[in-house]
């Protein structure tokens, strides 16, 4: 294995978004070699015989040192059986895990079981959330479906298929409707299910060494004021994000505390905070991230990504109301003993 955990990309998507066929070229990549790849059911993914090498219990091995195989049961059982076959030399060392969710799931509990479970946070570490949207569908999935808004909310990046279904304006009000839950994520435009493996599996931007990816989601995402909704809502939706900014250094110990503390009261509405933060007595960041009630560690990175050095937390939240979230914010203010900047 390579030197450290192992990454994991969790695919989403709501129910005949394209993740089915995404995977069926994905596997056909030599991208993909040294990445294993778990789904709910093999027999869904039509994998061509001609790219089976071997077999071994629930596990295909393909060509290309790619493996296949079922989540039989639960997550952490696949995980540690996976992971005990390539110990065995039954399965090809893997350098990454690509986890392929069903349409209603939240990709929470994928992240839960990374970060909190001790056995496999030893192994495995959460990386990129990627969901799939139909271009056809998604305007009206997002309006009907509060999961289908969750999986786009919660996402690092965006798939956008069945272009060929799709109208230009079809796509141009989903491109909307993304925005409005999550204008930080990059948007691709795939057809046919072809997407470029290096952009799908490369790491989350809160997750990169240098913290550049996160500072440009950042300046993405906090083009609202601080304590304002993240642009207008769909009448069926209920998701609503929140800037909070502070000029001076913070305290790093009473913020982690609050956060989680709220995190554990309103985990289910929480969807994510994720940002750099200033720290009191430090010449360097920390980045802040947390999904729904799970809190990740809190890593400081070597040095600020860009010229902006404020502390700077995205809140995403679904079921709150948006003076509920500003009432959040402004407590974390108090708390901090620090004003917001506006």
């Amino acid at each position: 294995m390579s030197e450290g955990r192992v990454p994991v990309t969790v695919l989403t998507g709501f129910l005949g978004a394209g993740k089915t066929t995404l995977l069926n070229g994905l596997l056909r990549r030599p991208e993909l070699a040294r990445t294993a790849v778990l789904i709910n059911e093999v027999g869904a993914v039509a994998i061509d015989h001609h790219l089976v090498r071997d077999v071994k219990g629930d596990a295909i091995v393909l060509g290309s040192g790619c493996i296949c195989c079922t989540i039989a049961g639960d997550l952490v059982r696949a995980l540690a059986e996976l992971w005990a076959q390539a110990q065995r030399g039954e399965v090809p060392q893997f350098e990454r895990v690509l986890v392929e969710t069903t349409g209603l799931a939240d990709p929470t509990g994928v992240i839960a079981t990374l970060v909190q479970h001790p056995l496999v946070a030893r192994v495995y570490r959460p990386d990129a959330i990627v969901t799939v949207v139909d271009g056809e569908h998604g305007v009206a999935t997002l309006a009907r479906h509060r999961e289908a808004g969750a999986q786009v909310a919660l996402a690092d990046r965006l798939v956008v298929t069945k272009l060929d279904r799709a109208t230009d304006d079809g796509l141009a009000a989903l491109a909307a409707a993304l925005t409005r839950r999550n204008r930080g994520a990059p948007v691709v435009r795939v057809s046919d299910g072809v997407v470029d493996p290096a952009w799908l599996l490369a790491p989350a931007a809160v997750h990169d060494r240098d913290g550049g990816g996160l500072a440009a989601w950042l300046r993405a995402s906090t083009t609202t004021p601080a304590l304002t909704l993240g642009g207008e809502r769909d009448r069926h939706d209920d998701i609503v994000t929140a800037v909070a900014s502070f000029a001076a250094p913070v305290r790093l110990g009473p913020l982690v505390l609050w956060l989680t503390l709220m995190t554990g009261m309103h985990g289910g509405s929480l969807l994510r905070v994720k940002g750099l933060v200033a720290v009191d007595g430090d010449d360097a960041p920390t980045v802040i991230h947390a999904v729904q009630h799970v809190v990740y560690p809190p890593r400081r990175l070597a040095a600020w990504p860009d010229d902006d050095r404020r502390t700077r937390l995205v809140f995403i939240a679904r079921g709150l109301s948006a003076p509920a979230l500003r009432a959040l914010v402004t407590n974390l203010a108090d708390t901090l003993g620090q004003p917001l900047v506006t």
